[in-house]
């Protein structure tokens, strides 16, 4: 019998991998129509809480259309960037689903942060309006690049973007890299959250996740017509903004409710659809013009793993890696 091993990935090989955002977006795409479909497994996300407001989250499922089953065992800790460390550290196994072996264990920062932004352009695919042309951003760290970076392919007439975070130089920081990514674009720096939002078609927050936030984005900000992704859940979203939405999504039901009997979202409207519902043509996403849409993407290991499995069999075809025993 041959010797077990699994392929060891570190941050710098999933980089070199380099899957494309627009691959990202559409193997999401594909993953959340087969979730509408009922065929992925997905318990909720249990974790651990060793600090206010800090979480280290056990993320398993499993899609057997993409032949893919794992697990993120994934942190987030508002507070590292004290230390000079990063928000959001973790790893992911990937097991084969024939004989449950673990094939694979890699860093999944990088995959979380693209990941995270693609899941909010599917979602803008069917609930944004098409034409759509000014975007705000409120947070500029790397989820702020990543949804800007996934928003731009996604909807294509967009021309300028706001931006705000609590830190005066991270916004510009990310205008100053981000306009030499998107020229043709007017980057335009808010002084104050509401200039993020109110004139914008395309609303993102990605600020840290909070239990016990401090919003502060007012019900009149919210625009007609408008479409809201935040990734950050209420933290950023006063609960009179969010009831105007005339449809409220999430990523996934039962791990909204979930997050909601551990204490968080304590004042939402009524979940209109899940978001692989809308995908699979069970729902209808944006039907008109006027409607103010919101979708809550909590994060979900389905696409983590869409992901991870093309990051795996490149790696291997490009002999990226280490191989370890098991």
């Amino acid at each position: 019998m041959d010797s077990l091993q699994m392929l060891y990935l570190s941050k710098e090989d999933v980089m070199k991998v380099n899957v494309s955002m627009e691959e990202i977006i559409q193997s999401l795409e594909r993953m959340f129509r087969l979730k509408g479909e009922g065929k992925t497994e997905m318990p909720p996300k249990p974790g651990i809480h060793t600090q206010k407001d800090a979480f280290i989250h056990a993320m398993p499922a499993y899609i057997p259309d993409m032949n893919v089953a794992g697990v993120k065992w994934v942190s987030g800790y508002p507070d590292n960037y004290k230390s000079g460390l990063p928000y959001i550290t973790g790893l992911m196994i990937l097991n084969s689903p024939a004989t449950g072996i673990p094939l694979a264990v890699m860093d999944c920062t990088w995959v979380t942060a693209k990941r995270t932004g693609a899941a909010t352009a599917v979602a803008a695919k069917y609930m944004a309006r098409p034409e759509s042309h000014t975007l705000g951003i409120l947070g500029c760290g790397v989820q702020g690049e990543s949804n800007l970076e996934a928003l731009m392919i996604v909807q294509k007439q967009i021309r300028t973007v706001y931006t705000y975070d609590i830190f005066p130089q991270k916004t510009e920081s990310f205008i100053t890299k981000m306009a030499l990514q998107y020229p043709q674009v007017e980057f335009i720096k808010a002084a104050i959250p509401k200039d993020a939002v109110v004139d914008c078609d395309i609303i993102v927050t990605t600020g840290p996740i909070l239990k016990e936030p401090e919003p502060v984005i007012e019900a009149e900000w919210f625009k007609e017509g408008s479409f809201a992704s935040p990734v950050d859940f209420d933290s950023y979203w006063k609960p009179a903004a969010m009831h105007l939405s005339a449809k409220f999504c999430t990523d996934d039901y039962e791990q909204m409710m979930y997050y909601k009997q551990d204490g968080y979202f304590r004042n939402i409207p009524e979940v209109y659809a899940d978001l692989g519902q809308i995908i699979a043509g069970q729902k209808p996403g944006r039907e008109n013009n006027q409607e103010r849409i919101m979708s809550v993407n909590l994060g979900l290991a389905l696409e983590d793993m869409a992901v991870g499995t093309i990051i795996y069999e490149r790696a291997v075809q490009m002999k990226l890696g280490t191989w370890l025993p098991l």
